[in-house]
């Protein structure tokens, strides 16, 4: 058993994902426990506290992986839900409330360094977290530690 992507995650994503796929199109994409842990590995040399990469790009919703291995800046997407599949390493999240000295990253993307009056919650291996649009998020990371996710943004909303 992959310590990283265990069968019971395996499952849950794969239904997730199947859901999504056979309602948006009629192509199948099939990601593996190896294909996810090959793009873990690609990734994680990159960027040094968060990388990510797009899987694929569909009519109104895209795939992708991400990885932490800090905190990073909190975030609003106008237009976009957020879906994450924790499949390595926990932490908190912080769901809410407002965004501490907001910008504008791009046009629908708002960045922060913080959240005041959010909602705490841990996160763990094979959680799901939903986000919906225009919800302020802050995932948060111990010093030391790390995470993985399945990211599914879903556009429109």
């Amino acid at each position: 058993m992959n310590p990283l992507f265990p069968p019971m995650k395996n499952i849950a994503l794969s239904l997730l994902a199947a859901t999504v796929l056979i309602a948006a199109t009629s192509a199948v994409d099939h990601y593996t426990t190896a294909d996810l842990t090959a793009i873990k590995d690609k990734i994680s040399a990159g960027h040094p506290t968060f990388k990510s990469e797009q899987l694929k790009q569909y009519k109104e919703h895209y795939t992708m992986l991400a990885h932490r291995e800090a905190t990073g800046s909190s975030e609003v997407h106008e237009h976009e839900a957020d879906l994450f599949v924790i499949e390595s390493g926990e932490g908190t999240i912080v769901m809410g409330g407002q965004l501490v000295k907001s910008h504008v990253e791009k046009p629908g993307e708002l960045r922060g360094t913080g959240i005041e009056g959010g909602e705490k919650m841990h996160y763990a291996p094979g959680d799901i977290i939903h986000i919906p649009a225009g919800v302020p998020h802050w995932m948060l990371v111990e010093k030391g530690k790390e995470v993985t996710y399945f990211v599914m943004k879903v556009s429109g909303q």
